[in-house]
């Protein structure tokens, strides 16, 4: 089997990417970044990732440069076998290093590397989960990822809704929080009223705000009493120092991050020098199911946890069910609850939520999810 063309779509939104004003759910992205791998037996591998998109496509389409490692990556992976995915990773690495190692070019990288386990399943006809080892659970528990909003009532709406709609644990993330922090305080408070003490609690404060490490700890203190499972991202995402440094201070809440790591050595550090609870790796970002997997073997040897973070459509969300479930111990899945028919109308066979807060972990060939390509041509700027 070869790789006979790999596609870019950059996908727009008729919405804007703008906070919530009450209680109503945030539309989410502007644009969405999907790639499609195709192979001279017809099969075909597809991902999405959450990135700069014109930018990503760019990474895809650039041209011969003769020299080796200023290559996009169609000038890299055409003519390659897709089942050799650890060669190909080294490749396109070392393809892109001059303009890449982290942001687009590994987020490229990543998508690239999905695209081709899917291609595997679909041509062995078994799941992802199958590839990586083999699941040890059928399901997951999901979590909805949401958005804060300005006021205490309107938190209180949407957790009555997301708890209507079955979800045992809610994420609420950054939007006012940040700005004034007895309003954070007063806004997380809200959510705990409203869903009870059974239900699980996240917060992510937005690590793009300015906090010193000082800062957090009297955050992690003034929301004990709430009881939240992690706090996510609550420090630039570099500032291993500065996570050690909450950790240190003997908090009691769980500290998660990772979301904008990528490589299994980029986590080393994480773990290492951070000191964190939980690493949060995005198969689109991280490197792919080629480095999830040695994400997970340097977070087993530290005792860490490991929680992917999973945020754009239900092929990400696939990703990060197949990562669950290969896990010794599975936390959460991160589900995007964003109203958006951008990521909602691409899949034809969406991921469906139990009555009891699970998801299934898809069962059908590579993924498991379909492609709606007329709905992608609907959406796509670029062709």
């Amino acid at each position: 089997m070869k790789i006979t063309d790999i596609e870019a779509f950059i996908l727009e939104s008729p919405y804007e990417n703008t906070a919530p004003e009450g209680s109503e759910e945030a539309r989410g992205v502007k644009h969405c970044f999907l790639l499609k791998v195709s192979t001279d037996e017809g099969i075909v591998g597809w991902s999405d990732t959450e990135t700069a998109s014109h930018v990503a496509e760019a990474a895809v389409n650039a041209p011969d440069s003769g020299a080796g490692w200023f290559e996009g990556l169609r000038t890299i992976a055409i003519g390659e076998d897709p089942f050799h995915v650890e060669r190909l990773w080294d490749k396109v690495y070392q393809g892109s290093i001059y303009y890449g190692r982290r942001g687009v070019a590994m987020q490229m990288m990543s998508a690239f590397d999905i695209a081709c386990h899917d291609i595997i399943g679909k041509a062995i006809n078994k799941p992802v989960h199958t590839i990586l080892g083999g699941a040890r659970r059928d399901r997951v528990r999901a979590y909805a990822s949401t958005l804060f909003r300005p006021t205490p009532e309107a938190i209180k709406e949407a957790c009555a809704y997301y708890l209507e709609r079955g979800f045992t644990a809610i994420k609420f993330g950054f939007g006012v929080f940040g700005e004034n922090f007895k309003r954070d305080i007063a806004l997380v408070a809200a959510a705990r009223e409203a869903i009870g003490p059974d239900v699980d609690l996240m917060v992510d404060p937005g690590w793009f705000v300015s906090r010193s490490a000082q800062d957090v700890i009297e955050l992690c203190r003034a929301l004990e009493p709430y009881n939240i499972y992690f706090l996510e991202d609550f420090m630039f995402p570099e500032c291993y120092q500065g996570y050690a440094k909450v950790k240190a201070a003997g908090v009691k809440t769980r500290l998660a991050a990772g979301e904008h790591e990528a490589t299994a050595w980029g986590f080393r550090r994480l773990i290492q020098e951070g000191g964190i609870d939980i690493v949060q790796p995005d198969l689109t970002r991280c490197g792919g199911f080629t480095q999830v997997r040695k994400i997970i073997w340097e977070a087993e040897y530290a005792g860490v946890d490991v929680c992917p973070h999973a945020w754009l459509t239900d092929l990400n969300t696939a990703a990060s069910l197949h990562t669950n479930a290969i896990l010794r111990r599975s936390l959460f899945l991160e589900y995007n609850v964003s109203d958006n028919p951008m990521l909602r109308e691409v899949i034809e066979n969406p991921v469906k939520m139990d009555k009891d807060g699970y998801i299934a972990i898809p069962q059908g060939p590579g993924l498991g999810i379909n492609i709606n390509e007329e709905a992608v041509r609907k959406f796509c700027i670029n062709k």
